[in-house]
């Protein structure tokens, strides 16, 4: 016989969490049809430039830090090495007067004044210029003296310890820039490392047939700018296929401004170490004007440089990933040149 007892009705908390379920289900598969695609291969690369350009920005900032470290560098060496002469010379002058004060001993007592000053705080005595009338000449000619050592001393050694505090802005400066760097360049990693094998292959293969097919192309016949401009740039395509590495000056790695820099330096000139510096290192020419060895600027805040090579091409150290090479000027927004 057929019972016909009717069905137990599911508990609350059974009917609680099966909804929850549900809801959870549900709630997954909305993100799922509306999360976003992974990045193409060609996204990838568009964000990676974009974040190597801003890195190569950073970098002329930490170039230009760097730079300015050095010069404070060698300003407190050559200030510190200054106070030290200087206070030789000083202790040289109080000894002088030490030995007129023995010989005043030996004559029969030391003159109170000389004493005074040999005491432990001489100061007191220079400032009353009134008893130098009871100094003989040469007691009044060596207190003079060191009077002077001292105030240069004094000066020098406050110089000295500005000069280290502007040192030590700049050092934290140097290395905050150096970590904006750093961050650009591990966030263009991070993207790279979404890519598969053989994306990353790909890609790898693109940037090589692009330093390649740069290596030597048709630059036309226009003399150089001048003979150092030519020998600057004759530097440079001796080093065609270094990487790029910022920061760097060579011989062996580059970035934009230390390739231009070192490229001049083996021409026998001296430019200064930033792209920003050296947009103003010579006089401004349009691109009708360019002859090759001229100095190009790109981009609007001046962060990359490369040397004209003639027929619209560049020789530059592009950016991390890339070697130094030949590039059409077309390729990026020129600002205008500079003749050394």
């Amino acid at each position: 016989m057929a019972s016909h007892r009717r069905p137990k009705p599911a508990s609350r908390t059974r009917v609680t969490v099966l909804t929850a379920t549900a809801a959870a289900a549900v709630a997954l598969s909305s993100q799922a049809a509306h999360a976003d695609p992974k990045p193409s291969k060609s996204d990838v690369k568009a964000q990676v430039d974009s974040l190597y350009e801003q890195a190569e920005q950073a970098t002329e900032k930490y170039d230009g830090a760097k730079e300015q470290q050095d010069k404070l560098q060698q300003q407190v060496n050559d200030l510190q090495n200054k106070v030290a002469r200087e206070q030789a010379t000083l202790n040289k002058l109080q000894d002088n007067l030490g030995t007129l004060a023995a010989s005043q001993y030996r004559e029969g007592g030391i003159d109170p004044s000389v004493q005074l000053f040999l005491s432990s705080n001489p100061d007191d005595f220079l400032d009353k210029a009134s008893t130098m009338d009871q100094l003989s000449g040469r007691q009044a000619d060596a207190l003079k003296q060191i009077e002077e050592q001292k105030r240069l001393l004094d000066q020098e050694r406050a110089e000295a310890t500005a000069k280290l505090a502007q040192l030590d802005s700049t050092r934290k400066d140097l290395a905050d820039k150096k970590q904006e760097v750093q961050a650009k360049l591990s966030k263009a990693q991070d993207l790279l490392n979404t890519l598969t094998q053989q994306e990353k292959a790909q890609l790898q293969q693109e940037q090589e047939r692009s330093n390649r097919s740069n290596q030597r192309p048709s630059l036309g016949d226009s003399p150089a700018a001048s003979q150092r401009a030519a020998a600057a740039l004759a530097a440079a395509e001796s080093v065609i296929g270094s990487p790029y590495v910022w920061g760097a000056t060579g011989p062996n790695a580059f970035d934009c401004s230390g390739l231009t820099s070192w490229a001049y330096a083996q021409a026998g000139i001296s430019i200064p170490r930033t792209s920003e510096e050296q947009a103003n290192a010579g006089t401004h020419l349009s691109m009708d004007e360019l002859r090759p060895g001229d100095l190009v600027i790109f981009y609007g805040d001046a962060h990359h440089v490369g040397l004209y090579a003639g027929n619209g091409m560049v020789l530059h150290a592009p950016h991390t990933g890339a070697n130094v090479r030949f590039e059409a000027m077309s390729d990026m927004p020129f600002q205008f040149g500079v003749r050394v």
